[in-house]
């Protein structure tokens, strides 16, 4: 029944996602608001809802080692397996903003994170923990993000001259949008539970099934919905599902999870944490070039992940 439930979940993943792809896009042209924003808003928020469940729920039930490898494995697989299939499939454009600002900021919320987790390093504690006020500061970053995110919503909206087309209806897609969104958030929580289940009868250790079950297991609606993005040639909603759901992850759901319960943090998860930084990094050259991700860089992205995965089953 548990492997029943799994490839239901994957069903709704899928035709949920190409719902929601279809209802946001549609809704952004009716505002006239750039997709870029969209993919970075609504899209991210909605597809980082897994992620935020499943920490928060971890939070409250004391199991850390799972809410922030769940954060830090969903933002790696995010930056090169998503990031990497999804070029792979349809090379991504970038828009010039995201290079100079979203990406970087994906880069501030992760190093933010770092400082924060290294409190032994910094002597300013005796044990490595997010605590409740740490929290706080990460909702400000995500506060101080979402003004950003509104003000350019509100910049751009007037450079769009496009006209949306005179068929499109208010309800058909918001009921689409918000259709695909349930259908994303129960088949991802279907998809969650069930992964959680088989890998703990494989004796694997919390910190590990933070990291590929539940990390992988919470951004398969990131992973379909750029996929479902790139194949309708919606390129900037699919980048900025990546980058907007970055910067979700560490600053709301951390945030968010670190007020309701501290978080005690693994040693071994900062290496992870660094890999997450370089990841970053690499991401941000591979847009500087020529401002699109190509598919060679899309299948060193990918391959990077395979590598990286192979990498913390041997660590254990």
């Amino acid at each position: 029944m548990t492997y029943v439930l799994l490839l239901l979940g994957f069903a709704l993943l899928i035709k949920g996602a190409d719902y929601f792809v279809e209802g946001s896009s549609s809704i952004a042209s009716l505002l006239k608001v750039p997709p870029i924003l969209v993919g970075l808003t609504i899209v991210a928020f909605g597809t980082s809802s897994p992620e935020a469940t499943v920490s928060i729920i971890a939070a409250l039930e004391g199991n850390a080692d799972v809410a922030v490898g769940n954060v830090v494995g969903s933002n790696i697989f995010n930056i090169t397996f998503v990031v990497g299939l999804t070029a792979f499939l349809n090379p991504l454009k970038v828009e010039n903003a995201t290079i100079r600002k979203e990406i970087p900021f994906t880069f501030l919320g992760s190093i933010t994170l770092l400082v924060l987790i290294s409190d032994i390093a910094l002597k300013t504690s005796e044990t490595n923990i997010i605590n409740r006020s740490e929290g706080l500061i990460l909702l400000l970053f995500f506060a101080v993000f979402m003004y950003y995110i509104l003000e350019a919503a509100r910049n751009n909206r007037t450079a769009i001259t496009e006209e949306a087309p005179k068929d499109k209806k208010w309800g058909k897609y918001i009921l689409l949008t918000l259709g695909g969104l349930a259908a994303i958030i129960f088949g991802g929580d279907l998809v969650v539970n069930n992964s959680i289940k088989i890998a703990y009868s494989f004796g694997m250790s919390e910190t590990l099934v933070g990291l590929t079950i539940v990390a992988i297991g919470t951004s398969l609606p990131e992973l379909v919905t750029s996929i479902t993005a790139a194949i309708k040639k919606q390129s900037e909603i699919a980048l900025g599902n990546i980058v907007g759901s970055n910067i979700f992850n560490i600053l709301f759901v951390l945030g968010a999870s670190s007020i309701i319960s501290p978080l005690p943090v693994d040693p071994k998860i900062f290496i992870d944490v660094f890999l997450m930084i370089l990841f970053t990094i690499v991401l941000f050259f591979f847009t500087k070039s020529e401002y699109r991700i190509a598919k060679s860089e899309g299948i060193i992205l990918a391959a990077a992940y395979i590598v990286y995965m192979v990498f913390i089953i041997l660590r254990g």
